[in-house]
């Protein structure tokens, strides 16, 4: 597995699929999620449609540098965030969604990609967005799925979806790949797959296991504030996809994302939660051929 430094101090694990001729397409992952996340068989048949495909873990995850140094107490950091008091909260947490973005902009730059599709899911289209926002240039196309603006109001998770997400682990193998079972709560209502949850958590787990990581992600997510005025200003053209079923975080929150965006395209998938049934990959894929094959859709080398 190739690691690349993408920042000082930084290095990111990554993988790429199909030919580096053809237009690079970055896929961020979301929260706690490596890069297996978006499946490898789903990353060829992308590629195998023309397009040169980067995924990658976010630091804090993975093969990715760590930040252990910097232990986050969960009970205190909600404690701060609840009680309002965010310079708290802020100094707990050693980066920033900024940061995290910079990180996929700094792993283009490393791999001699000037300008890429950059493809964001849950807190990965979180930071597809900071990265478009704060660099557009090199954002040919954005597309932001399962995601949202972070505003109060719009995004919500329900409070079954927000228990798993908050709720500990087991620490063996056995009792965390179990566990992974809970996370049915926001998957597709018709596609939903038990197996597959328990396979990923395994893969995950013997890849490497980091739950330290966990709590300094989400306070990244948690502080990154509202992006709704940067939003109104973006140029890039964009695509948000949302499944009808996401408990997660709500279809309100891509409703919210293609509203802000001037241009953008929302795309509401039936029988979707807050996951990628395989069952739905030749509607995804189609759909994100489609937007990155629009004008402007070569990717540069630097």
């Amino acid at each position: 597995m190739p690691i690349i430094e993408s920042s000082p101090g930084v290095s990111l694990a990554h993988e790429t699929f199909g030919d580096p001729g053809d237009p690079a397409v970055l896929l961020v992952s979301g929260f706690s999620a490596q890069l297996i996340s978006w499946h490898e068989d789903f990353c060829r048949a992308l590629a195998a449609r023309g397009r040169h495909v980067i995924r990658y873990d976010n630091r804090d995850c993975g093969l990715s540098t760590t930040f252990d140094e910097h232990p986050v107490d969960m009970g205190d950091f909600i404690a701060a965030v609840s009680s309002g008091d965010v310079p708290t909260a802020l100094a707990m947490v050693p980066y920033s969604l900024r940061d995290m973005a910079d990180d996929g902009l700094g792993l283009l730059t490393a791999l001699g990609i000037e300008r890429a599709h950059v493809v964001g899911s849950s807190m990965g289209g979180m930071i597809a967005q900071t990265m478009a926002i704060a660099d557009p240039a090199r954002v040919l196309t954005l597309t932001s799925m399962m995601s949202s603006t972070g505003e109060p109001g719009y995004g919500g998770s329900s409070p079954e979806a927000q228990a798993v997400l908050l709720g500990p682990r087991p620490a063996d193998r056995a009792g965390y790949v179990a566990a992974a079972e809970r996370e049915m709560v926001w998957a597709s209502r018709r596609y939903g797959d038990p197996a597959a949850l328990r396979d990923l958590a395994a893969a995950s787990y013997d890849r490497a296991h980091h739950p330290a990581g966990v709590g300094r992600q989400i306070g990244a997510m948690v502080l990154g504030g509202s992006r709704a005025d940067a939003l109104r200003e973006l140029r890039v053209p964009t695509l948000v996809i949302h499944g009808l079923d996401d408990t997660l975080i709500d279809p309100s929150g891509g409703e919210r994302t293609a509203d802000l965006v001037p241009g953008a395209e929302l795309l509401l998938i039936p029988d979707m939660g807050h996951d990628r049934p395989r069952e739905l990959w030749p509607e995804l894929i189609d759909a994100l051929v489609a937007h990155t094959g629009r004008a402007g859709s070569d990717g540069d080398r630097g």
